[in-house]
């Protein structure tokens, strides 16, 4: 696609996280951040996205992404999400959580402040050794991060310690977080459960929990839509895509047939949420599209010739319903474009934000497309 430009990065891509824009901002994201992972020199970097289309004074482009800053990162990038304009908290599989800081005057990265072994297990001999931190997600000035040893921590970026510890929050890896809403957390583990943690409590339960039914494969990835806090995607180890409903049942409303290998992230567009994206080890990126107006435009490809559909085990009574909770038959309701046709390694993380999206791969590559909605 010309306008997906490409740059080769001599290491595995694990994270991709757009640098969020000012409320008022009208121009499109120009910064992003990356974490790398399996390499023998690990990576926080963060680059510009490039000029957007405008040609040098020699008439060459300048639109490929460019390095401006990195630092060296303890293990591998397992999670990592902006704080604010200028700081990024980085999960790392040795479980230790850090706060970097982007000096944007001398564009060079420091780490503010490090929680070593957030994420620990306990071995008979009560050594501990690092558990992967697995998810962080982040309200300023608050950090959630969840482990491989079922703990959930709640941090506050100015604060030494954990404001608050869930020990045996689960049995299970988790596998991801995200906020429901300011008091509230939802995590995903390996047994295919949802739960959702209401940090005013002071007990260590969740307060409720969802499951997949039948086989219970393991959720890698959660999001929230952006408006509407009930609506929920996951995807995991079978490549399928969830919707639930956290108002009602303790089930999916919809299961959608997606990729062929483990699903890594799922993303909501954060101001256009009738979008979502998901990306997988099989080397896909899917954008699912439930605008009203699909029938209006041109057919999308339909790459890779999966099937869709909704197997709904409810109906919303309501006279507004979002179409991620419809029962229509997808081929009425939406559209599905593969964003990646040639596909090849694993693309391990994507982000969306304005008309931009950027994505990294095992292939030792990360791209940016401008111009998604074009």
């Amino acid at each position: 696609m010309e306008d997906v430009s490409a740059k080769f990065v001599s290491q595995k891509i694990s994270r991709t996280r757009w640098r969020p824009l000012p409320a008022a901002a009208l121009q499109p994201p120009d910064l992003f951040a990356t974490g790398s992972w399996d390499n023998e020199d690990n990576r926080i970097s963060i680059w510009s996205a490039g000029d957007l289309g405008n040609a040098g004074l020699n008439g060459e482009y300048h639109g490929e992404p460019h390095l401006l800053c990195d630092i060296q990162h303890n293990g591998d990038v397992m999670d990592m999400q902006f704080l604010d304009q200028e700081r990024i908290v980085v999960a790392s599989s040795t479980g230790t959580v850090t706060v970097f800081h982007h000096h944007q005057n001398n564009q060079t990265l420091s780490a503010d402040h490090r929680w070593e072994k957030a994420h620990y297990h306990v071995d008979q001999d009560t050594a501990c050794g690092g558990a992967a931190c697995t998810g962080v997600v982040c309200n300023n000035p608050e950090i959630v991060t969840v482990g491989e040893d079922g703990r959930i921590n709640l941090f506050r970026a100015d604060q030494k310690d954990a404001v608050r510890t869930i020990d045996n929050a689960d049995s299970s890896t988790l596998h991801a977080v995200t906020f429901l809403r300011t008091t509230e957390i939802l995590t995903v583990n390996s047994i295919g459960q949802l739960k959702i943690w209401d940090l005013r409590q002071q007990r260590n339960e969740p307060s409720q929990i969802f499951s997949l039914a039948g086989d219970r494969v393991p959720l890698h990835c959660v999001d929230r839509h952006p408006n509407q806090q009930h609506i929920v995607a996951t995807g995991g180890q079978d490549g399928m895509l969830s919707i639930w409903d956290i108002r009602q049942g303790t089930m999916p409303v919809s299961l959608l047939n997606a990729h062929e290998a483990e699903m890594w992230e799922v993303h909501f567009h954060p101001s256009d949420p009738d979008h979502l994206f998901t990306c997988s080890e099989d080397g896909s990126l899917w954008h699912w599209d439930t605008s009203t107006n699909v029938s209006e435009k041109p057919s999308f490809l339909h790459q890779g010739g999966r099937s869709t559909a909704y197997l709904s085990h409810s109906t919303i009574n309501q006279s507004v319903v979002s179409a991620w909770l419809s029962s229509d038959p997808t081929k009425d309701r939406m559209e599905i474009t593969n964003l990646i046709p040639n596909q090849t390694l694993s693309v391990n993380s994507l982000d969306v934000l304005g008309p931009c999206l950027v994505y990294g791969t095992d292939a030792e590559a990360i791209y940016v497309n401008r111009h998604l909605f074009a």
